[in-house]
């Protein structure tokens, strides 16, 4: 080492080791961005952030969030991992022009730290019949009782506004952020993450373990991101993808038990149905919605081979979509299928079987009108002279021929009366 270089070692270490330290006791706060449907794929990929930031020793997780609702399910799992966190847990819906409905309501009111952005809300935890269906009296009582006192519960225990948390099951209210802060439903209404963090800095909330003191003075943000499968289950998961994976898996097996051989129908209708087997595992599935939609199918099937004149078509045009409409048995909207894509499914597998699966079935009933067959009856040119055998040309061959009747010249015209193996048995034209 140059004489030079270690006589200011001493000096450079003692300048780098305050930055150094400086580094190495900033603050974690980690990041995750939850956005759409609450369902399997966000409660797993919540509470896999919520493992990293305990590994990390964060100082808190922050869940940006906007979304409709979801699952209740899925909606308990994310309040269950909340309550057990060792880390502090801050929901902050996000950006603006968001909102917190629904199960994102009652997530949001679940965070030790709940905060919004201007110009968002948060309510209409209502609870909605499942699959759309009219439910008795009684039983809607019950669904929503339960959800009222598991509202309240959840504010109550931290010390938020219980009323409010009912009022949002029982009346389906919603608050802007100016109306939730002033009523004592979030903490914190911040314009971005900084002043956000700048008003965490200090504040104290009671976690699985004890009480922390969040400190976020100069922290270092950690995005979490979802992992593939997460990103996967999360696409499946959705209603409407499942529902257009089921209709793929129809479409391709019956295309191919129709029309043998196709194979890359096959192919694709049993991967559908794979990936859709495993939607219908994950979400919530109205046994009738499923055997209706297959009714469906089976009077557009038995439409084509049995003269209906249409009234089965029509009819399963109806189960067809009454089916779809409550295939999931889900108390959220946005955990149904697309009215637009229901009619549009609807319409496209109509038109399926009555023309793609159609055409295969008028096909198999038509008259054989290939091989040798299809040769008795043609008028062809002799080749050579034939006395009684020889040569005739037809649809781009040399075939044997043998004249029955008076001999034949080259050049006339004969007529093909039988096929005899690979030789034509013919007389001439003007003799028939």
């Amino acid at each position: 080492m140059p004489k030079t270089f270690s006589s200011f070692a001493p000096i450079l270490a003692i300048i780098l080791l305050p930055l150094s330290a400086m580094a190495a006791s900033a603050p974690t706060v980690d990041v995750i961005r939850v956005e759409g449907p609450i369902g399997p794929a966000i409660a797993q990929y919540i509470h896999r952030a919520i493992e990293i930031a305990e590994q990390d020793n964060a100082q808190a997780l922050i869940i940006k969030l906007e979304t409709p609702g979801g699952l209740d399910d899925s909606m308990r799992a994310i309040v269950k991992d909340f309550f057990n966190s060792r880390v502090p847990i801050v929901v902050y819906v996000w950006p603006q022009g968001a909102r917190a409905a629904s199960a994102g309501a009652i997530i949001t009111l679940a965070s030790h730290i709940a905060a919004m952005s201007p110009g968002t809300a948060i309510g209409a935890a209502h609870p909605v019949n499942i699959g759309g269906e009219q439910v008795d009296k009684t039983m809607a009582t019950k669904i929503e009782n339960d959800a009222a006192a598991y509202a309240r519960s959840i504010a109550k225990r931290r010390g938020r506004n219980v009323e409010w948390a009912e009022m949002i099951v029982r009346k389906s209210i919603s608050s802007t952020e100016e109306e939730a802060i002033k009523k004592n439903v979030i903490d914190i209404i911040a314009k971005d993450m900084r002043n956000l963090l700048n008003q965490l800095d200090g504040r104290k909330v009671k976690t699985a373990d004890g009480m922390h003191t969040i400190n976020t003075k100069g922290a270092t943000l950690k995005e979490i991101a979802p992992s593939i499968r997460e990103k996967f289950l999360h696409i499946i998961s959705n209603p409407n993808v499942a529902y257009i994976l089921m209709l793929i898996a129809v479409y391709g097996i019956i295309f191919e038990l129709n029309n043998p051989g196709s194979i890359f129908p096959g192919v694709i209708g049993g991967i559908a149905l794979l990936l859709a087997l495993y939607s219908f595992a994950i979400l919530p599935i109205n046994l009738t919605g499923v055997l209706l939609i297959a009714f469906g199918v089976i009077l557009f099937v038995t439409d084509l081979f049995v003269p209906g004149h249409g009234i089965l078509t029509v009819g399963g045009i109806i189960a067809f979509i009454i089916g779809s409409l409550i295939l999931f048995e889900t108390r959220t909207p946005a955990m149904r299928i697309s009215m637009t894509l229901v009619i549009t499914m609807t319409i496209l597998t109509a038109g399926f079987f009555l023309f793609a699966v159609g055409a295969g079935a008028r096909a198999q009933k038509l008259k054989v009108v290939t091989g040798a067959e299809n040769l008795v009856g043609q008028v062809v040119e002799a080749r050579t002279d034939l006395n009684p055998k020889g040569k005739v040309f037809i649809e781009g061959e040399y075939w044997n021929a043998i004249a029955e009747g008076e001999p034949v010249k080259k050049g006339e015209r004969v007529r093909i009366i039988a096929v005899d193996k690979l030789t034509l048995r013919v007389r001439k034209e003007n003799q028939l």
